[in-house]
């Protein structure tokens, strides 16, 4: 087997990749260990945005939100969008400050934020308890996408301009000789198979670090596991009542409309790394605190569902995009630490870019992992 570029991971990145390779008619096979969007992708909460306290992430999550709102177009498909807004409840005047900053930033590149009062926060997050609410930072244009559709419309599509996906293979060795990938080895149907190649780029997510590992370099991505809890209809919460995807700054606890029902979660700090998903009894706990304060409305809704997935945290929680200088040639996007999946759209075309030795349309260069080595560490406030 042989290929021009090997796409390493089958998530929205991954996916995402590999359509906006083969739509510039490069030759592309991507690898994917179980199935497509399985991991990180199809366990996100959804929420896409482009508010963000630094430029380039902001760049990113915009660009993304044009790319989703063209979807059914390119690469076609319904994912569910719907432009409610996001809505952070600032409870200090620090918090004041910084998303004062941020909304400075946002305006500069062509993103509609402010800062609303307590009253307004109210009107955009009927579900909200916004007595010590001092101001909120809100964003109309962003919104929820449903993700395994977003991951799925992407594979399709970049199996029709060409692409070949192969899912449940895994990438289980590579052939780096004098600098230079030459192959890479995958397993799949119980046989391994060679695939000549000379670009690899890594989109594993969560399992990042062991396949920079495999092509003799390190990638510092580690998992971290994240719950969320879906709840039925809430008592006496139209469905057609306006909710923004509403973000507590202080604790990260959010919430958002899903179907009948309300989305929510929040980061517990407590939380170990490691790839165990198990449900801990104590993160519903956890979310019953958080909803007596800042929603209590929620805990007269029954709770219906939940699932548990990984981020791929990096040392400063930002991503880590670019191009390695020390193997030819192999790429990289992952370490997004929960904003990987909103980024997807925007991440590539750039990678695409980067591929083809173009400079792209937004410069990712302060995302390389060469920062870490120079102790240029990423300062984004706005994380969940």
């Amino acid at each position: 087997m042989r290929a021009e570029v090997v796409v390493i991971g089958g998530g929205v990145v991954g996916c995402s990749v590999a359509f906006h390779l083969a739509e510039a008619g490069v030759d592309v096979l991507l690898v994917e260990r179980d199935t497509y969007g399985a991991g990180s992708s199809s366990k996100a909460a959804g929420g896409v945005r482009a508010c963000f306290s630094d430029p380039v992430n902001v760049a990113l999550g915009k660009r993304s939100l044009e790319l989703l709102r063209d979807f059914g177009t390119r690469p076609g498909g319904e994912i569910d969008l719907h432009t409610c807004g996001y809505l952070f409840l600032l409870t200090t005047p620090e918090q004041i400050e910084e998303f004062g900053h941020a909304v400075e930033v946002h305006r500069s590149l062509g993103v509609r934020s402010s800062l609303v009062d307590s009253a307004e926060a109210a009107r955009r997050s009927p579900l909200a308890s916004t007595e010590d609410v001092i101001a909120a930072c809100w964003s109309p244009d962003d919104g929820t996408v449903t993700p395994e559709a977003v991951v799925q419309a992407y594979a399709a599509g970049a199996r029709r301009a060409g692409a070949r996906l192969v899912a449940g293979a895994e990438v289980v060795g590579a052939d780096v000789t004098g600098g230079e990938v030459r192959s890479v080895t995958i397993r799949a149907g119980g046989a391994d198979h060679v695939v000549a190649t000379g670009t690899v780029v890594v989109a594993a997510g969560a399992w990042s670090q062991s396949v920079g590992d495999l092509l003799g370099f390190e990638l510092p991505v580690r998992p971290l596991k994240r719950e969320i809890v879906v709840t039925g209809p809430v008592p006496g919460f139209a469905p057609d009542v306006p909710q923004a995807f509403t973000i507590d700054a202080a604790t990260t606890f959010y919430f958002h409309r899903e179907g009948p029902g309300i989305l929510t979660g929040w980061s517990d700090p407590e939380t170990p790394y490691g790839f165990d998903l198990s449900r801990d009894p104590a993160y519903l706990e956890g979310i019953v605190a958080q909803a007596e304060r800042r929603a209590p409305r929620l805990l007269d809704a029954d709770v219906i569902g939940g699932w548990a997935g990984l981020y791929e945290v990096s040392p400063d929680h930002d991503g880590i995009v670019g191009e390695l200088g020390s193997i030819s040639r192999v790429l990289y996007a992952t370490g997004f630490s929960g904003h990987g999946f909103l980024q997807g759209p925007a991440l590539g075309e750039t990678l695409r870019d980067l591929v083809l030795r173009r400079d792209p349309q937004i410069d990712v260069s302060a995302l390389s992992i060469d920062r870490f080595g120079l102790g240029r560490r990423r300062d984004e406030r706005h994380l969940v």
